[in-house]
């Protein structure tokens, strides 16, 4: 790997070597007025379709992604979480938590230190192996794939469930579909723009149509001209972005600043993208992240593909 490729690895970005988008990182929740007796017993269903049971609400709970971290704490259970994985920075008190390794290399010592009654892991990100060792050390675990921009209101209800706070991850669910629902009702019947994603330069990746961004880019009124492919982040190569000829292309790259790579295709001025200046933006901690704050980035992207078709002739 690359020193530039290690460097964004590190940061949560996509390295050219990961096979799927990583993690990159909520609207806060304040917690629900009464929780359940720690007597009730919690019988949820996770996204690999495992059924979990627990005797009682979990009071120590370990995430193993960034955006998982987030996600518990919209849903209104931060306060139970003990430990998590290396740059889980959002929200503020999330960087004050121990770590137990990075969401691809675990410490399982590190988590079982900590005494968890409840692991909530990646299920694209956090290798097999590793889960069924921590399993195998009897600690329950939650698997959370959300392939949808709908799933993450599931997972603010379940996760707020787990940790004995029904009320806050249902509210914040409920918060999360309002605005979605606004979105889609003042962008999804827009004339479509032909999108290119670009999630990183070398090597040239995308985004598949099983992608959650794909499904922002649709929610926005695009066309992802990639969402024939079925892998999660493919790679694709320059001439084929030139012959499908996008209108509009967005960027993310691995922090806050713009990309310098995103103004790479004035080379070819006879793109439409380029030639209407419909190169965009948006932070990759609002876009790649599958939290709350999705909507944020989804919202930013809805107003560029405006943009771009303000531009047409």
């Amino acid at each position: 790997m690359s020193g530039e490729n290690a460097r964004a690895a590190r940061r949560g970005a996509v390295a050219p070597t990961l096979a799927v988008l990583a993690a990159l990182l909520a609207v806060g929740v304040p917690p629900a007025a009464a929780a359940p007796a720690a007597s009730t017993a919690i019988v949820v269903s996770d996204d690999a379709g495992n059924t979990l049971r627990l005797a009682r609400p979990a009071r120590r709970i370990v995430s193993l992604a960034p955006h998982i971290t987030e996600t518990l704490y919209a849903a209104g259970v931060g306060e139970r979480v003990v430990g998590s994985v290396d740059y889980a920075d959002y929200p503020e008190a999330a960087k004050r938590l121990p770590r137990v390794g990075g969401y691809s290399r675990l410490d399982a010592e590190a988590v079982l230190a900590l005494k968890p009654d409840l692991v909530v892991g990646w299920q694209s990100g956090n290798a097999p192996a590793q889960i069924e060792r921590l399993r195998a050390l009897g600690i329950p675990v939650f698997l959370s794939q959300p392939n949808h921009i709908e799933d993450v209101a599931s997972a603010l209800e379940r996760f707020g469930e787990l940790g004995g706070e029904p009320v806050a991850g249902h509210a914040a669910a409920t918060q999360f579909r309002e605005r979605l629902a606004a979105l889609r009702a003042r962008y999804g019947e827009r004339p479509k723009v032909r999108t290119f994603y670009q999630i990183w330069k070398q090597p040239l990746m995308t985004i598949g149509g099983r992608q959650i961004i794909s499904d922002a880019i649709r929610l926005c009124g695009g066309d992802n001209i990639f969402a024939a492919l079925d892998t999660m982040a493919p790679t694709v190569t320059v001439e084929g972005v030139l012959a499908a000829n996008p209108e509009a292309i967005v960027a993310s790259g691995m922090d806050a600043a713009r990309p310098e790579w995103l103004d790479d295709w004035r080379r070819w001025p006879s793109l439409t993208a380029v030639a209407r200046d419909n190169l965009f933006f948006v932070p990759p901690e609002l876009i790649q992240r599958h939290t709350p704050r999705l909507l944020d980035g989804a919202e930013r992207l809805c107003q560029a593909l405006e943009t771009a078709r303000s531009r047409r002739r």
